[in-house]
């Protein structure tokens, strides 16, 4: 892991629109400035251990994070995943009841925490905001339970790449218009562990989706989506296709 002490500029930042300071002004960004960092982790490196002490708060600027959890046997289970914009981190707790493992090559920028905690009571932007993303975050864990409860594997395939997409939509073009180009992060053995399914399933299921012409595949990881709506149909989802939190 490396620690840079220079910061970009907010104005240029990529997830600006959806992080925790979107609705801040420039006295308040300035203020986060004095307190902002960067943290580079490469895949595979754990960010956060279960338990220990966090001193940062934070969001991820790019790449994506697994959210683990261990239980008393040993047996792990991949409870989630931080896309970039997501928060890192929870004020007012020591640490944290999850692993969180990069994924990909990760980018942070991170708060140190007491002093964020203290600009949070203070600063109604910052708390509405963070409100906003942990109803948001809720709503995806809820509509999660469904995936994994309840739908087939195709259908859950479906359902991570309409996720993947929607945000990545969100964050270069404001909203899934038209045909969608992005770079699938996550191997096909990281989503079959998400989704509980075999790595040849995974793989099965992908294919399909791609001799259908609900996907197409360049390689393993460049995905394109000619056609959102059919996609979100294949997910078995009759929501409106709005962003996920």
């Amino acid at each position: 892991m490396q620690t840079q002490n220079a910061a970009g500029n907010c104005s240029d930042c990529p997830i600006r629109h959806r992080a925790v300071c979107a609705h801040c002004e420039k006295p308040e960004l300035n203020e986060l400035e004095s307190i902002k960092y960067y943290r580079n982790f490469e895949a595979g490196q754990s960010i956060i251990w279960s338990g220990d002490k966090m001193g940062f708060v934070g969001s991820v600027v790019s790449g994506i994070a697994s959210l683990t959890q261990t239980m008393e046997d040993g047996r792990t289970q991949m409870v989630g995943l931080l896309l970039p914009s997501d928060f890192v981190g929870r004020p007012g707790r020591e640490g944290s009841p999850y692993d969180v493992t990069a994924t990909t090559d990760v980018v942070m920028c991170c708060f140190r925490k007491k002093p964020f905690e203290e600009m949070m009571a203070r600063t109604p932007h910052i708390a509405h905001r963070l409100l906003e993303m942990t109803l948001d975050e809720l709503d995806a864990a809820r509509e999660w339970m469904l995936v994994l409860g309840r739908k087939t594997a195709r259908e859950k395939i479906a359902s991570l790449l309409s996720i993947i997409a929607r945000r990545d939509a969100s964050l270069s073009s404001g909203g899934p218009v038209g045909t969608l180009v992005f770079d699938l992060p996550l191997t096909r053995e990281a989503m079959a562990d998400y989704l509980g399914l075999t790595l040849e399933t995974v793989s099965r299921q992908m294919s399909a989706l791609k001799k259908d012409g609900v996907i197409q595949l360049e390689g393993k990881r460049h995905v394109t989506i000619p056609d959102m709506g059919r996609l979100m149909e294949e997910a078995g989802d009759d929501t409106d296709g709005g962003m996920l939190g």
